[in-house]
């Protein structure tokens, strides 16, 4: 029987590579196989227990209809208080859009930014997701390249040379996903300088600012007012407070701007979860020691991954200052056996069983992204099944 046609947008977009990675590494462990993931970007650290409570406390209380569409009003408020302490972002409460997790945020901002033909400037390596929302947005994703000489930190002239005059925004990550990169303040202020010399939108991913190994995350709207009134920033829950499954992202944003995502919002999923909010309400409450404990994991295991992923020859390995991702180059073991990045990270889960994602899925070819949110016994292990499987290579 002859199939109906689909919606041309749906050429346009991928499935995600994370997750189809993450499945099939699920689907090994089901057979019965011991395979270690360095995959996907989830903690493994259970959400601390006094947001569980409040989200079982709502639910005992009938917190289970529907919100305002952009969210609940108290959890608006703790947002606001929450970017003035720790990012010093002055914003009001019509300035923040509470949706279905970061990526739902980032998704609302681009469809309410970009129109057909725009141009957005990306910083690879970057997420790919990205480069997929900007395409849905009917936008054209204009790319700037960055390596580990610069500690994968992009020049400013290479961005103002990509400037044109369809450019509509520039999409920044700092910490970077996938590369742990961190924009100090001397980039955010070059950066800032050129959205307003060129009149560009700035959206600002900041979801990974709570994991930072030295230098202190700084937010690009608190630059000032000029450049806040061009910024939207985007941050969440899910990956400071081990929240990746409540799904609870949200965006300040100019209040037009801000307006316009609730729209979009409003017509696609409502409201985010009601008991989840109340949840996300006590998260942003708590001391910052929370936080802290799970970074001061994450510097130990990163500092175990650097350490044995240098020890294996011919590999490429800068030193994340953020997020929990080393992006390591193996160019070396390409070419021969084996020919991309690709086909490295499928011998490395079938072979080794070890998940991890190939760099040219975020742009940066010739990588391999591993994630340190494994136990470091686990890191361990599979660093281990990693230096046989190259050794084995080379011999």
């Amino acid at each position: 029987m002859k199939s109906l046609p689909l919606a041309t947008r749906t050429e346009l977009i991928e499935p995600s590579p994370t997750l189809a990675m993450g499945a099939r590494a699920a689907a090994m462990r089901a057979e019965g196989i011991d395979v270690i993931s360095m995959a996907q970007g989830e903690p493994d650290f259970n959400t601390p227990q006094p947001i569980c409570e409040a989200a079982k406390d709502a639910l005992d209380r009938g917190v289970t209809k529907y919100t305002a569409s952009s969210g609940l009003p108290q959890l608006k408020e703790a947002i606001v208080e929450k970017l003035r302490r720790e990012n010093r972002i002055q914003a009001e409460t019509n300035q923040i859009v509470v949706s279905c997790g970061a990526k739902h945020s980032m998704y609302n901002a681009l469809m309410s930014l970009i129109s057909p033909g725009d141009e957005v400037i990306l910083i690879a390596p970057y997420w790919m997701t990205y480069r997929e929302q900007i395409k849905l947005a009917g936008g054209v994703p204009v790319v700037v390249s960055t390596d580990a000489s610069s500690g994968f930190k992009p020049d400013l002239d290479a961005i103002r040379a990509a400037i044109s005059a369809r450019t509509r925004a520039i999409l920044i990550n700092s910490p970077s996903n996938p590369t742990g990169a961190m924009l100090d303040r001397a980039m955010l202020k070059g950066i800032a300088a050129l959205t307003l010399r060129h009149g560009l939108w700035i959206i600002s991913d900041e979801i990974y600012e709570h994991l930072t190994y030295g230098p202190a995350h700084e937010s690009i709207a608190a630059l000032g007012q000029e450049i806040a009134a061009q910024t939207v920033t985007i941050t969440g829950c899910s990956k400071s407070y081990a929240m990746t499954g409540w799904r609870i992202g949200f965006a300040c944003a100019p209040a037009p701007v801000a307006r316009a995502m609730a729209d979009i919002q409003d017509q696609v999923t409502s409201n985010p979860t009601s008991f989840a909010q109340v949840g996300a309400i006590t998260a942003l409450s708590l001391p910052l020691d929370t936080v802290r404990a799970m970074r001061d994991e994450f510097q130990q295991r990163r500092d175990l991954m650097v350490r044995k992923l240098r020890a294996i020859p011919g590999l490429v390995v800068p030193e994340p200052e953020g997020a929990f991702y080393v992006f390591a180059e193996v160019k070396s073991y390409l070419g021969g056996a084996l020919k991309s990045d690709l086909e490295l990270s499928q011998r490395l889960l079938q072979e080794a069983h070890v998940a991890t994602m190939p760099g040219s899925v975020f742009d940066g070819p010739e990588h391999l992204r591993l994630s340190y949110t494994a136990s470091q016994a686990d890191l361990e292990r599979g660093l281990d099944r990693i230096h046989q499987f190259l050794t084995s290579l080379s011999e």
